[in-house]
């Protein structure tokens, strides 16, 4: 049986195509928590270190790592990296759209 399949370009941010309101913040948040599981694999990093690291709890690191979006700040994160030994540049700047939007870029 054959069945068509409908395709949509997308946005480039999974949360707007799925018509999250706080996307921008979301993909943010994403990315913060990919970079520290980055960190925490290459550092290979038990989960009893890692909470020790963050002080936070054993299974609040599970979370995170399984990217739990919504159980963490974007503070929080931030903080996250900075005692993984990560320097964290928050940049301002114009947009010549109406609203600006927020981006987390690795250097």
């Amino acid at each position: 049986m054959n069945q068509d399949i409908d395709f949509y370009p997308s946005s480039g941010n999974i949360f707007e195509d799925l018509g999250f309101e706080n996307a921008d913040e979301m993909l943010a948040k994403a990315e913060l928590i990919r970079q520290i599981t980055i960190i925490i694999q290459q550092r290979k990093l038990t989960d009893e270190e890692v909470a020790t690291l963050l002080k936070i709890e054993t299974s609040q690191v599970v979370e995170l790592v399984k990217g739990k979006l919504l159980k963490f700040s974007t503070d929080n994160l931030i903080r996250f990296l900075t005692a993984l030994g990560k320097d964290v540049e928050i940049v301002v700047k114009n947009t010549p759209s109406v609203s600006g939007k927020v981006t987390v870029t690795n250097t």
